[in-house]
């Protein structure tokens, strides 16, 4: 594919690299957290002093990710993401769906380049692996996720199995390929692949928090969507379990309308206040959190890494944006 053809312009634009009409941004504002490919990097520097053999799977998953995010747009009709308009808003649903389709295939290609940083064949084909389960896993929570906006009657372990492929997955594989990338030890891998595990159950639940009770202006997109979408997010999983008479009567009502109006938003939120959603929301974060940094304990990590560990989970449990 040509480097100045269409699909790229929309992957840069998606990317936050340029403007509408292809012009260099200069701003940082329209682009992500960059959360998996620094995960990635970090696991393969923690335990190799070099992070250099991870940066073709740092880009792959970072173009894997936001493969998803593209498709993720279309699906949920959101109309801005990073504080600019969706791929899909501005040259509608079929340009958004092949751009995400020929992300996701550049994203495969860019994992092949392990083989140009000294990393053998058969790793090469290890990590590849890994990375195409873990995005199997991903679409399969997607799916989970969709399903569930037509049903109340959702548990909340059916929720947190749910983010564990749709969130978890290649959050997870991005720290599970940093350490095998670093190191042959399979418990210092599955310690790093269970460190993953946890904290995207931490990063997905205060997600969920955010999209009720964030700030608009902060997160660069409306809150309150996933109750306008009648998005089944953990703290209406929770509610719907926890709440009975009337308030449960309004849930049920609510959530088998077709459309919501701003008083059913506000009953929602009022109901989520009642059973103490907000902050059981939290504190499974926090939950999350901790268990996260008791994976990596097994692991004898440089004092530089253990801080940034430390640091990057207390930043995902109590994030703002």
């Amino acid at each position: 594919m040509a480097d100045n053809s269409e699909a790229y312009r929309l992957f840069r634009y998606h990317l936050g690299w340029v403007d509408q009409q292809g012009d260099p941004m200069d701003t940082s504002l329209t682009q992500g957290k960059a959360l998996r490919p620094t995960l990635c990097l970090f696991a393969c520097e923690a335990l190799a002093s070099d992070y250099a053999k991870a940066l073709p799977a740092a880009a792959a998953l970072e173009l894997i990710h936001n493969f998803s995010l593209i498709h993720d747009d279309i699906q949920d009709q959101d109309v801005e993401r990073r504080h600019q308009p969706t791929v899909w808003h501005l040259w509608g649903i079929p340009k958004a769906m092949w751009s995400g389709n020929a992300m996701q295939c550049t994203g495969d290609l860019a994992l092949l380049d392990v083989a140009s940083q000294q990393v053998s064949p058969a790793t090469a084909i290890r990590v590849s692996n890994i990375l195409t389960e873990s995005y199997l896993e991903m679409i399969q929570g997607q799916c989970m996720d969709l399903d569930f906006e037509s049903r109340t009657d959702i548990k909340t372990d059916e929720y947190l199995f749910m983010i564990a492929c749709k969130t978890g997955a290649l959050i997870r594989s991005a720290l599970q390929i940093g350490a095998i990338l670093a190191t042959e030890d399979k418990a210092t891998v599955d310690a790093f692949a269970e460190f993953g595990n946890h904290l995207g159950q931490a990063f997905q639940i205060r997600d969920d928090y955010l999209g009720i009770w964030g700030d608009e202006a902060t997160l660069g997109k409306a809150t309150g969507n996933d109750i306008r979408r009648r998005k089944k997010s953990y703290p209406v999983v929770f509610a719907l379990e926890r709440a009975s008479g009337r308030a449960m009567g309004d849930l049920l009502r609510i959530y088998g309308q077709e459309e919501l109006e701003e008083d059913d938003v506000q009953r929602v939120l009022a109901v989520l206040d009642e059973v103490g959603s907000q902050e059981h929301s939290q504190r499974v974060t926090e939950a999350a959190a901790s268990r996260a940094l008791e994976a990596l304990k097994p692991v004898s990590l440089p004092g530089w890494a253990q801080a940034e560990a430390e640091e990057l989970v207390d930043f995902l449990a109590r994030r703002e944006y």
